[in-house]
């Protein structure tokens, strides 16, 4: 007979689950831990999850699921295939590498204005990065502690982007300020996207910011730095 899941429970697991990893990291992170946040007996979470390795799964997978989530069709969920994790990852940053403003501006040899150009991208950005901010905030907190996990994390996603970036900033030299290092520029945009976008949510001493507010004045801030001043 199947086992009764009350309404919300694994909504409510991955949750709390994505909010200690986060806390904690994947090594630090103990069952007992999760059930202690979620105020459940230890045993009891052994219904849902077999393991640890099952719950990170389950939670790399879902962290950003909006919508209701039906529990998966077997229980408890079983501990995966070593790499398995790893191999989602990559399928979702392979997925996940669509940015059509900023391709869309690297096909065009010229622009008609640069600042309005620049400024679709930093949105576009700033729009992946909040939706997919749980997500990425989990990621980039356990990698360290999967090695794999890290160099998939840092080489082919942090790095793909940060390379589109420079060559944008190469591209559109003429008409952005001139910095001793394109690269280190294009960094620093990147790193106060997701400072923005992805950790201040996690800040320890977390200042209430109006969501559209932070977003305006991020753009804004960097299309300032960069863009040359015009004069009639």
């Amino acid at each position: 007979m199947p086992r009764a899941i009350p309404d919300r429970r694994f909504e409510d697991l991955v949750a709390t689950a994505t909010e200690v990893f986060i806390a904690q990291g994947y090594r630090r992170t103990q069952m007992a831990d999760v059930a202690a946040a979620m105020r459940l007996a230890k045993g009891t979470l052994y219904l849902y999850v077999e393991s640890k390795e099952a719950l990170f799964d389950l939670v790399v997978r879902n962290a950003d699921r909006e919508g209701p989530m039906a529990p998966p069709p077997v229980l408890p969920v079983p501990t995966p295939r070593p790499g398995a994790t790893v191999e989602y990852v990559a399928g979702a940053l392979a997925e996940g590498r669509s940015f059509p403003v900023l391709e869309g501006a690297l096909g065009r040899r010229r622009s008609d204005g640069v600042r309005k150009e620049l400024e679709g991208i930093l949105r576009e950005l700033y729009g992946i990065l909040a939706r997919r901010r749980r997500g990425l905030k989990l990621i980039d907190r356990c990698a360290p502690d999967h090695p794999d996990l890290a160099a998939l994390w840092f080489q082919g996603g942090r790095e793909y982007l940060l390379e589109m970036l420079v060559q944008y900033l190469q591209r559109r030299e003429p008409h952005l300020r001139s910095f001793p290092n394109q690269r280190i520029a294009a960094r620093i945009v990147l790193e106060t996207l997701v400072l923005w976008a992805v950790h201040r949510h996690w800040d320890p001493a977390p200042q209430p910011v109006d969501e559209q507010a932070a977003e305006e004045t991020v753009v804004q801030f960097i299309l300032d730095a960069l863009v040359r001043e015009t004069h009639p």
